[in-house]
């Protein structure tokens, strides 16, 4: 059985760091085709299976969870067609409960975080989850003054002039108490009669149809001409808030009566649940309801109503603690399995993929499908012209539930797992232990040069304007580029040697070659943490790449750290596996990757053509903004989690054990080890009081010699 199909139970350790690994490159994958491409390749029932079985491993092993953990990231990063818009709050995620019992491990979850009593009800606000773009509206004085996409949670794109054609966006807001900067936030959509309409006037002219409504909401909203939106016929929901210069309210369910009466509209059904039975009943109430309604939904949204508890609870990583996405079972349809090709990824992996006779799922025509690996297709028997249920839990391509043997051929076989890549032909091979088959071709496999490439100038990365998918391929082809440096000296050998002038190529001219070489000029200053996202370190994604880049500050002292981290015992190998989310897997990919004599070839030959410049630290205004803390013992006023979640909220480095980098100890009660190394080390050890007091700017003691409360804990 492999990692892939093993339930995360019965996982040993490595085959849950290897598990962790592919998840997360694939979770990473699909956000982007989803947020940034509006073309995604996977239902949402699919989608977040992947995500519930990376929560559920990191639940199991916590002190393996990634630094570029899905469960830390939100969306994916904003499009370079549009300016960028920094959150002045992120914009998050939501969990997601597929029946009761996961509804009441959220609100026992909410119960424990805050330690209420049993006599104690958690009320719950409940309302539709609109299957649409996530946006956000400022307003200066009651003046609509810009709005913003979602983008990776942090950074959106500035689509002022297009929300502004939304046909039931206030552009005034209206009534009493208006506060005079107030960020309202909610879900773009088109209604579904809007929809038939617009595809109908299509048609008529001879356009293709669009294939469903959020697709159609998403790319209207993100439109270069805000006259190409309008055509849209697009709409809002507000549903939520971020900053405001005073406050709205006490509950979540009278600040939305509050826009309701400033002119926004609200989905409707929405209510207060007292209890499990009344959330419940409402989940029910509203699936009823789910096919007179005029805007497609994909589940109930239940927030803890009570705003102090919402600002207790916090987040963790990409969505709040205090809400969760009940969502609706999925549809199903049957139809055809043509083939199974083959997709070689960057990393060498090969993919499976079901070519399907395409089908109408739930709205949407699908003719796609990835099977995941070879186990999956051995453990649902999948073969080329079988009947297969396919199912849709959102506007995208399905996944493959079950064969209909009853339909089989009878001249079926099974699916002959390649021994050779399909790009290069080297052999493909699958090491023990491992989910997936690999290429050996390595360098020489175009499919992995080319995407090593692609990933580079993605839009998560350098994010060159003009230099995409395919223009890089047409160049790998030509030979002007093969490795990242050759895109830096583009400019200077174009006309020389063996390569044309570019704007002499078919499809290119000097406007758009001058074009090209002003983007990349553009991005020879770019962050730290991009710059290390874009060079495809193994386990290294966006989070993982912030997290080095703000604990390094600049690239000359990330690589001179790393290089001293090649030495098993040193100091620098045990401050990077102490960086909490790290751990020793990921610190032995990137400590060997830059050690690895090429890869240091081309970090020189980078640096040599680009200014990296180091990352804006989060929470720099903190008074414990960089530093590492370590908490041990039994906290009174909050729980451990709460402690841990308010120290990152701030800016400081959450660490899970005790070194000579380690800033403070905050030890409470029946505090052990930890608080002995300390002691040891000369690290100064606070109170939870004292922590509490340092974190809001008092002078921090000195560092202690012992003898501090809870120094007679055991273990």
């Amino acid at each position: 059985m492999s990692d892939e199909t093993t339930a995360p139970e019965e996982l040993s350790r490595d085959a849950a760091e290897r598990e962790l690994e592919r998840l997360a490159q694939e979770i990473a994958r699909h956000d982007s085709l989803y947020y940034v491409d509006s073309a995604p390749e996977l239902s949402d029932a699919e989608y977040d299976a992947l995500r519930r079985r990376n929560e559920a491993i990191e639940a199991r092993f916590p002190d393996l969870k990634r630094a570029d953990s899905p469960s830390e990231r939100v969306g994916a990063p904003p499009s370079s067609s549009f300016a960028k818009v920094r959150h002045s709050r992120p914009m998050l995620s939501l969990g997601n409960a597929l029946n009761d019992d996961d509804l009441a491990e959220f609100e026992g979850r909410v119960r424990r975080f805050l330690n209420l009593g049993e006599d104690e009800p958690v009320v719950l606000y409940g309302e539709p989850k609109i299957d649409g773009l996530s946006a956000t509206l400022h307003y200066h004085g009651g003046k609509l003054a810009l709005g913003a996409t979602r983008g990776d949670g942090e950074t959106g794109e500035d689509v002022t002039e297009n929300l502004r054609t939304l046909l039931d966006l206030p552009h005034t807001l209206t009534g009493a108490d208006v506060p005079e900067r107030l960020e309202v936030r909610g879900e773009v959509y088109i209604g579904l009669a809007d929809f038939t309409a617009l595809n109908r006037e299509r048609e008529a002219e001879g356009e293709e149809a669009f294939v469903n409504p959020r697709n159609t909401a998403s790319g209207g909203l993100r439109q270069i001409d805000p006259a190409l939106t309008a055509k849209r016929r697009l709409r809002f929901f507000a549903h939520g808030w971020g900053e405001a210069s005073e406050s709205l309210g006490e509950r979540q369910g009278d600040i939305l009566a509050r826009l309701d009466a400033w002119g926004f509209a609200l989905a409707p059904l929405a209510r207060r649940c007292t209890g499990l039975d009344e959330a419940r009943a409402l989940h029910r109430e509203i699936e009823a309801a789910r096919p007179s309604l005029d805007f497609e939904i994909d589940g109930v949204v239940f927030k803890v109503d009570r705003l102090d508890w919402q600002a207790r609870l916090g987040a963790a990583g990409r969505a709040p603690r205090w809400a969760i996405a009940y969502k609706f079972p999925a549809e199903q349809a049957e139809t055809l399995l043509q083939r199974i090709s083959i997709s070689v990824g960057r990393t060498g992996a090969l993919t499976p993929v079901a070519e399907l006779e395409p089908v109408h799922v739930g709205g949407v025509t699908v003719s796609r499908a990835t099977l995941h690996n070879e186990d999956e297709i051995a453990r649902k028997d999948i073969r080329a012209g079988d009947t297969v249920v396919v199912q849709r839990a959102g506007d995208v391509i399905p996944q493959v539930v079950r064969v209909v043997t009853e339909k089989r051929p009878a001249d079926s076989q099974p699916f002959a797992v390649p021994a050779v890549c399909p790009e290069c032909g080297s052999h493909a091979v699958r090491e023990e232990g491992e989910a997936v088959r690999r290429c050996t071709g390595g360098l020489i496999c175009p499919a992995q040069a080319l995407e090593r490439l692609r990933h580079f100038v993605a839009r998560d990365a350098f994010d060159i304007e003009g230099l995409g998918a395919k223009q890089i391929e047409a160049f790998y082809m030509e030979g002007r580029v093969r490795s990242p440096a050759d895109i830096f000296d583009l400019e200077a050998k174009d006309g020389t040697g063996a390569f044309p002038k570019l704007a002499e190529r078919d499809g290119w001219g000097e406007t758009s070659a001058a074009n090209l070489y002003r983007a990349i000029e553009a991005r020879r200053r770019i962050t730290l943490d991009r710059f290390i996202h874009a060079l495809g370190i193994r386990h290294v994604g966006q989070t993982t790449a912030r997290l080095l880049a703000r604990r390094y500050g600049t690239v000359e002292d990330w690589r001179t750290a790393m290089d001293a981290a090649s030495e098993p015992e040193s100091e620098s190998l045990a401050a990077l596996n102490d960086i909490d989310g790290i751990g020793p897997v990921v610190a032995d990919a990137i400590v060997e990757f830059v050690a690895e004599p090429r890869n240091g070839a081309i970090l020189d030959a980078l640096c040599a053509r680009l200014d990296i410049e180091p990352v804006e630290a989060p929470a720099a205004d903190s008074p414990v903004a960089g530093k590492t803390v370590v908490f041990t013992g039994k906290l009174q006023r909050m729980t451990r989690q709460e402690a841990k979640a308010r120290a990152e909220a701030l800016g400081a480095h959450v660490a899970g054990s005790v070194s000579k980098a380690t800033d403070y100890v905050v030890a409470g009660e029946d505090a052990g080890s930890k608080l002995k190394k300390a002691e040891a080390l000369g690290v100064t050890v606070l109170s939870e009081d004292e922590w509490l007091a340092v974190a809001a700017g008092e002078t921090p003691p000195a560092a202690d010699d012992g003898g501090d409360e809870g120094s007679d804990g055991g273990g």
